[in-house]
């Protein structure tokens, strides 16, 4: 018999008890923290500009040719795509559930990569670019100006904010470890735009075309070649690199491109035709903050990574950033999507400790033992923590699914450890040894644990094969329940034997009288007391120690925490710890024997009453038995009220819930100016800016 095997090796129990542990502790730090499991199908995005280019052009000369390649590429679903008028072009290609989004990159990538000779020459010559990206925004980077206090008026205009944050800031931020993707609300950045006079040009037989063409001529970096190269007459003592002006950076240097030169000598310059300045590349779009410009950076989660550690990442690199802002730049973050992810895992995390907890009162107050408490405790411990190993091999995530699933499981993997010990108590009772009570028990109940165990795992593991959405959405919670339950089983049929000597090693029937079933049980341990002294202080002045060393209290940034910083937050709490703990376990020493005689007295009453009680079930039971129509017609009625719930009560997806921002969308006419959006634009801004409870608007 296997529980036979770990009875009589009882080290080795323990040994796997604790490998199962390290094992789920490791996976538990390594998994990603998530709201919910990965249900958006994997999303590329592929992204091309021709400038210049009007919509109709661009699905001519760049969709086309794109899409008719990409068309048919392996597990792809659908794909959209835009073309905008400000020449650029965005296509969506979005994959099957289940589909490697590296793989299909690598897919996307080949058959775009054909179609590139079929392309423009301006498109390809900037590059057509494949990424793949979480299809939600993270959070976004507000850079925005403060004023000058000198005029009023704002240090920089959203031209040089979108400048600075295009050079100096997004590619910085796109390398950022867990980000898939940026981009720029805003953009404008700067350009030479060249102001052609339409009458000027006629009157000199050019077009628009002659002056493009001399553009490209005549700004263009070129190789100037070198002086003193070989071969050299002797004696050449250096060679020297010649560099020549290629780009052009100035306008009055754009000015002086030449267009044309005539017969007779006389020379066209392009100032002659047009005006040359310095402007943003791109008027379509505006970003605001609060209705002052800004530029608005929005960071895409790659897909797989950790949401919490990498908005972390991003905003410790923003504070690097800042540093090296100029006098009056600041950036902002106001949409963040990860303070209600932080809140809602941990919310169910304090759920799993009170379940936790509440399951050691329960069992303390029927057990009344406190090392008979520990058993399933421990019980409980390897097979919630065992469970995270699994759930990093399975690719899943912590996630607000899998930690329900953990306190659902809290309630059901501790019964295994409970039958078990019951079971030897009651082969003690026998007056028995602790050893072939243990081996009695565990022969009359390995057969039902197993049954129990694949009983509830056949009602949870079905969901596991479920397709679509649903199926992925609830196939994390249902595996999470099953994994649990059987490293309980396999816990409570191995190790659980094991550790029962340690439990019942002093309630031996001796032999001499009637056995005591009381014998050897001791409500409270006195560092019991210990333990709630330390608890107690680590709550109550751990927030003084950290202020008195000049640390931050609660929270703090995990990205910018060094491991210096951990280990004095450790070595303080571990002190804190003691402060309470030792003066509190003195007493514990002094008060543990009243304290177990007033809980015996207590337990004494509570059992009187419990007996009352499970005897009055007893003849309930046997009545309704004995007239079995009333127990099934109440049993059909409460089918019937069951369905009858199902048809009434409103169905959905997932619960709605308030995640603190209010999305927007204002849809003009077509041809609208894009003037005449932001006139809408601002009233809308200020009507919601004047609504109580508003903090920001983007």
């Amino acid at each position: 018999m296997l529980a036979k095997f770990f009875i009589d090796r009882p080290v080795l129990a323990w040994v796997i008890s604790i490998v199962i542990v390290l094992l789920g502790g490791i996976a538990a730090v390594l998994l990603p923290i998530a709201e919910y499991p990965e249900i958006a199908p994997p999303v590329v995005r592929v992204t091309a500009f021709y400038p210049g280019a009007s919509p109709e052009v661009l699905a001519d000369s760049v969709a086309g040719p794109i899409e008719q390649q990409v068309i048919g590429v392996e597990n792809m679903l659908y794909m959209s795509s835009q073309c905008n008028s400000d020449g650029s072009y965005m296509l969506d290609v979005t994959f099957e559930l289940g589909t490697d989004a590296n793989e299909a990159q690598v897919l996307l990538q080949n058959r775009v990569t054909t179609s590139e000779p079929q392309l423009p020459e301006e498109v390809t010559a900037l590059g057509v670019m494949v990424k793949k990206r979480s299809p939600d925004i993270l959070l976004v980077v507000n850079v925005v100006s403060d004023d000058d206090p000198d005029t009023g008026k704002p240090y920089f205009d959203q031209l040089y904010l979108s400048n600075y944050s295009t050079i100096y800031m997004r590619d910085v931020l796109a390398k950022v470890e867990g980000v898939g993707d940026t981009s720029l609300f805003g953009q404008m950045d700067y350009s030479m735009r060249i102001w052609l006079d339409p009458s000027k040009l006629a009157s000199r037989s050019l077009t628009a075309g002659d002056v493009a063409a001399a553009l490209r001529e005549q700004n263009v970096q070129v190789a100037a070649g070198q002086l003193g190269a070989p071969p050299v007459p002797a004696g050449q003592e250096f060679q020297l690199i010649l560099s020549s002006q290629g780009r052009l950076v100035e306008p009055k240097q754009f000015e002086e491109i030449i267009l044309r030169t005539g017969s007779t000598g006389e020379v066209t310059y392009l100032r002659d035709v047009a005006r040359v300045e310095l402007g943003a590349k791109s008027l379509a779009s505006l970003s605001r903050l609060n209705g002052r410009p800004s530029a608005g950076i929005a960071i895409y989660q790659l897909p797989g990574s950790n949401a919490l550690e990498t908005a972390e990442r991003v905003k410790s690199t923003m504070k690097r950033l800042e540093a090296r802002f100029p006098r009056g730049l600041k950036y902002v973050i106001a949409y963040d999507t990860t303070p209600f992810i932080t809140e809602s895992v941990h919310e169910v995390f304090k759920t799993l400790r009170d379940a936790i907890i509440l399951v050691a009162l329960v069992v303390l107050l029927f057990l009344q033992d406190w090392k008979s408490l520990v058993l399933p405790l421990i019980d409980v411990g390897v097979s919630l923590v065992g469970t995270f190993a699994i759930l990093l091999l399975m690719g899943f995530s912590l996630n607000n699914l899998t930690l329900f699933g953990l306190v659902l499981a809290i309630g059901i993997v501790v019964d295994d450890a409970i039958v078990v010990l019951e079971n030897i108590e009651r082969w003690l009772e026998k007056g028995v040894s602790v050893r072939e009570a243990t081996i009695g028990a565990m022969g009359e109940i390995t057969g039902p644990i197993l049954a129990i165990t694949l009983v509830l795992s056949s009602v949870f593991l079905p969901s596991a094969f479920l397709g679509g959405i649903t199926g992925q959405f609830f196939r994390q919670f249902a595996l999470t329940i099953s994994v649990s339950m059987i490293i309980s089983a396999i816990n409570a049929m191995t190790m659980t034997p094991a550790r029962a000597s340690s439990v019942f090693g002093g309630r031996e029937h001796s032999g001499d009288g009637p056995h005591d079933p009381h014998a050897g049980k001791e409500a409270l341990p006195w560092w019991s007391f210990a333990i709630l002294g330390g608890a107690l202080a680590v709550m109550l002045l751990k927030p003084m120690a950290l202020g008195m060393m000049g640390m931050q209290a609660g929270e703090h940034d995990a990205a910018e925490a060094t491991l210096l910083d951990s280990l004095k937050r450790g070595l303080i709490t571990a002190i804190v710890f003691l402060v309470g703990a030792i003066p509190l376990g003195l007493v514990g020493r002094k008060l543990i024997h009243p304290v177990n005689h007033a809980l015996a007295e207590f337990f004494g009453v509570f059992n009187k009453i419990f007996d009352a009680i499970t005897a009055s079930y007893g003849r309930w039971t046997s009545r309704v038995l004995r007239i079995g129509i009333v127990s099934m017609i109440l049993y059909v009625g409460l089918v019937g009220l069951t369905i009858y719930g199902f048809q009434k009560v409103p169905g959905g997806f997932v619960p709605g819930q308030d995640r603190g921002y209010l999305l927007v969308n204002v849809a003009l006419p077509d041809a609208a100016s894009a003037e005449r959006t932001m006139q809408v634009v601002e009233k809308a801004e200020k009507i919601i800016r004047e609504t109580p409870g508003v903090a920001d608007t983007i």
